[in-house]
Formats: C-alpha cells, structure tokens, sequence
C-alpha cells in the first residue's frame, strides 16, 4: 500500500472560521483522508493555526490579552470546533511551536547562504494616528487596476492583482480608518524569487495532476514575471530574525512575514506530531530518508495557491535540501454568500461553531461536498441547503434506512433474518454495485467531490430501487424466505457496510436515533434510522 501526506491550507488564528474555509480546504482533505485510510494506505493528515502576523495582535488587544493568550484560547477554540465536524487530523498544530521557529530560521539562514536573500531598504507605509507600520493586508485602499475600493495592500480580492501598499488609490488604515499615513523607510530581507523562475515554471509544467484552477494561477504569477518580495514585516509577534542562529543586528523590532512561515508550518507540525506521538516526521518530509515514496497532496481555496506554487517552493528548492514537494495540489473556488464572499473579518456568513448549533455536522458535511467549489464559484443559500438536505439525506438515503429499519423491527422482531436465496434480483443489484463502487472510487481518486457524492446518491436510490422492485412487504405472506434476503440483502448494497445500519451481519437488534428533517417552516421532525450502533463510523 502507498503513503499519503495530506495537508489542508492554514486556518487563521483570528476567530472560528466559516464554511467558506471548511469548503474550500479543511473538509475535502479531511474526505480525502478518509478515502485513502478506508483503501489501506499509510496516511499522515497534517493541518495547524497560523498564528502570526498583526491580525493576531490585534484580536489579542481587543480580546483583552497577551498575544500568546489569545492565541492559545483560539486554537483550543478551533481544534474543538474542527473535532466536533469530524475532521480528522492526525495532529493539529500551531505555526508558533518552537519547532517552526527553528526550522523557519533554519531556511532563511539556508537561502541567504544560496544567495537567495538579501538586506533591501524599501519604503513602506506608516500610520501616523496609530504610530505603526503597516502591514500589507492593513492598508485599503482603491485597486489601481480594476477599480474596486476595499483592496488590500498585498492583493486584491476582486481581480486578484497582487499589488503592494504604495500601489493603492487613497490608501487608508485598516486599523483606524485613518488617511494620514505616510511612507518611511524601513529595512528588510527579501526573498529573490526571480532567481528561481525557470526552476518553478520546469516544475509547474510538470504538474500535469493538477486541476487546471491551480496550474492556470501558478502560470498567471510566472508569465506576469517573479518578483522579490519582503519576508520580514515590522512586528512584535512572530519568528525572530536571526544569522548565524542568533538576533540579526538592526531586526531587533522586525520578525519573519507570516507568508514565509506559515507554509513552513506544514513539516513543523508534522515535527509537533512526531515529538508528542513518538512518530518519525523525517520520512514524511526528507527524500533520502523515506519521502521519496510518499504522495503529497495539498488542498487549498485558491486565494493561497500562488503562495504555495511559487513562493513555498522557491523556499524548498532554494534551500539546497531534498525536500518533499507537493505531487497534487487540488484548489477549490470559494463557497459564496448571497451574491458575496464569506468573511471571518466582517463576520460575513455561517461560521462553524453556529452551523453546529443548527444541525448535525453530517448535514453541513454532505450539503459542501455535492456541492463543492471545483470548477467555479458555490453559492451557499439557506433554501438550497435545506432542499439538498432534504431531498438526498432524507427522501433517498433517510427513506431507503427507514423502510429497512422498520421492516425489520416490524416483520423480524429487530433481528436480521437467515434463509432465502439471492436470485436475478439481488445479481442485478451487485452488478450495478460493482460498476458504481468502481466509479465511486476513480472519482475519489481523481479528488472529483461533486461527482462523488453524485455517485454515493446513485448507490442510495440504488438501495431504494432494489426494494421497490423486491417488495418484502409483500412477499413476507406468500414468500418469507424470499422477504428474509431481501432485508438482508438491502443495507449490503450501500457504501460503508457492515459498519452502517446496526452492524446487521452480527445480527445485532435494531436501534434507533432521530434524523432531523429541515421543513419549509424551519421545524423539525423526526425519522426514524439507525446509526447508534454505528457512531464510529464514518458516515
């Protein structure tokens, strides 16, 4: 069997995260991760907050806390909330661990000795009222290409330039809202990307597993020419600088940018997991010393792909070390919301801990992944996720578990019957099975949500079909061994089995919990089902 590294873009520290973030990387990976297990693989599944950069100091002075405090409550906050939808990391990590500060200082001493950095003075842009640089998402202002008015100083949101604070029109303070900035000399490291062009694009091109979103990004920031770029931001809270693995002289105000070290953070929480499990992160990462025969797979929305098809690997190469590289990166769109983005900012959308205190993580779970941001943007509206929820989880799979169920309970006193003889009936069904299973599984291989869980609907109405056909309610009468095989025979052709439906092979009695069905009037009802015996599976 085969080794698979999965991991899932950063989270940020600042707040639950909503069901953009959990669409876009965390919860496809997390499917993926569930998929190779179920096969047999090896598989290591890595994710972490992200915890540096002024959005942490900020929230930790509002917050009333030291950075260090803020940031220990919010991933506590985000780990439990990440749990309790499943998710099932095998470490979740943090990029302020003292193993991403040794290994960030570690590739920044390995590309300066490679001639890959360089001390530059650069202007950059100062507030005034608050008495601060700025840093580049904390500076708004006017995109100068496409004209929208809430761009970022690294980025715009709207036609994805990549742009720096002094390109604005009417830059202004995200802090304080205030105009009167100005632009001051400051001193940092840049990263000397263009160095690494050809190298990045060889790869790139190589990337043929790739979904097109991401090669096509990838190909966007090397046509438009690699730029250096700052990787050091003027900070309190972050990875100090060092050379020489000690304070760089003159950065004693100055950190890593948070863009540098987070992706770092992805070997560093596989050290974090391997420091607290006895695992051995080496041969996860490193090529000579077991990665070379690991499958590394990324998901993230595609607002991070540029960062991680250039900028992460110009660090990787550039360090002159054999490190593991990602094999396939699978970007997402972005889930909207009536017409916009989701925002952890603005508070713009449902967030994860509230979509829990609706409903049931398998709802929110089933409802982002058939309808997942692949080829294009997902809108997320509360009618079509009660009308997707209603219609696949209760009219096809609630409804096949339920007439199941009830037969059993009421024909076979809760104990799966023996006798009958699977006849052209039941052959057609596995037959269709195999060929479905077979789709199920290419399409999850080739990391295909959507038409995976178009698949998994066609297995359930499969399940639903074969008892319409095979009636037991009416053969019970004349034919009661020929209604035993077909209670048998039904919860046999869904994906999962044995582990769904009470475990019926172990003929273990029927037992029952609610499935809430959403109705047009925001009340719920209930269906019967059975899934307390099953709590450990994956569902």
């Amino acid at each position: 069997m085969g080794r698979y590294l999965i991991t899932s873009a950063l989270p940020y520290i600042n707040g639950i995260k909503h069901l953009g973030n959990l669409a876009g990387s965390m919860l496809p990976a997390d499917v993926h991760a569930r998929f190779r297990r179920m096969q047999g693989h090896e598989v290591l599944f890595i994710c972490a907050t992200d915890e540096h950069g002024t959005p942490a100091e900020l929230g930790a002075l509002e917050a009333g806390l030291d950075v260090r405090g803020y940031c220990d409550q919010q991933h506590a906050l985000q780990r439990d909330v990440c749990a309790r939808f499943g998710l099932s990391f095998d470490w979740f990590g943090r990029s302020s661990s003292p193993q991403n500060r040794e290994l960030t200082q570690h590739f920044a001493e390995r590309l300066e000795e490679a001639g890959l950095i360089e001390e530059r003075t650069t202007s950059q842009v100062y507030s005034i009222d608050d008495r601060r640089f700025l840093p580049d998402r904390y500076v708004e202002g006017t995109c100068p290409r496409c004209g929208y008015e809430s761009a970022r100083g690294d980025q715009c949101d709207n036609c994805g330039a990549l742009l720096d604070p002094v390109d604005l029109i009417r830059p202004r303070s995200k802090i304080s809202g205030s105009e009167r900035i100005e632009v001051r000399d400051t001193t940092h490291l840049f990263l000397l990307q263009d160095r690494m062009a050809e190298r990045i694009r060889a790869w790139v091109d190589a990337a043929q597993e790739w979904p097109p979103l991401a090669r096509s990004i990838a190909y966007k920031w090397l046509d438009e020419g690699l730029q250096p770029r700052a990787i050091t931001r003027d900070l309190d809270w972050g990875v100090p600088v060092t050379k020489n693995r000690r304070p760089r002289p003159g950065f004693d105000d100055k950190v890593f940018y948070v863009w540098f070290d987070a992706p770092i953070e992805y070997i560093a929480a596989t050290a974090e997991w391997a420091d607290a499990t006895g695992g051995e992160w080496r041969r996860w990462w490193l090529l000579p010393e077991g990665a070379d025969d690991v499958t590394y797979v990324q998901f993230m929305g595609k607002d991070n792909v540029a960062f991680h098809t250039v900028s992460f690997p110009v660090t990787l190469f550039g360090s002159g070390e054999p490190w593991k590289l990602v094999d396939r990166l699978k970007a997402l769109n972005w889930v909207t919301w009536y017409g916009g983005k989701f925002s952890t900012s603005e508070r713009r959308g449902v967030f994860m801990d509230q979509a829990l205190d609706l409903l049931p993580a398998d709802y929110w779970r089933w409802r982002l992944m058939a309808n997942a941001p692949e080829s294009a943007d997902s809108a997320f509206t509360w009618s079509g996720f009660q009308n997707g929820v209603n219609a696949d989880l209760v009219n096809v799979l609630g409804n096949f578990v339920n007439r199941v169920v009830r037969f059993g309970e009421t024909r076979f006193a809760g104990v799966v019957p023996d006798g009958g003889t699977p006849g052209p009936l039941e052959r057609s069904l596995f037959d269709e099975l195999d060929t479905r299973l077979r789709e199920l599984t290419e399409h999850h291989e080739a990391m295909e949500f959507r038409r995976a869980a178009a698949e998994t609907r066609a297995i359930w109405a499969a399940g639903n079909q074969y008892l319409q056909r095979a009636a037991p309610w009416s053969a019970i009468s004349a034919d009661p061994p020929a209604a035993a095989c077909s209670l048998r025979t039904a919860p046999a052709s869904q994906p999962g089995y044995p582990h769904r439906f009470c475990r019926i092979p172990h003929k273990r009695s029927f037992s029952h919990s609610g499935w809430r069905i959403i109705c047009s009037a925001g009340r719920r009802r209930r269906l019967q089902c059975c899934s307390t015996n099953c709590r450990g599976a994956s569902q």
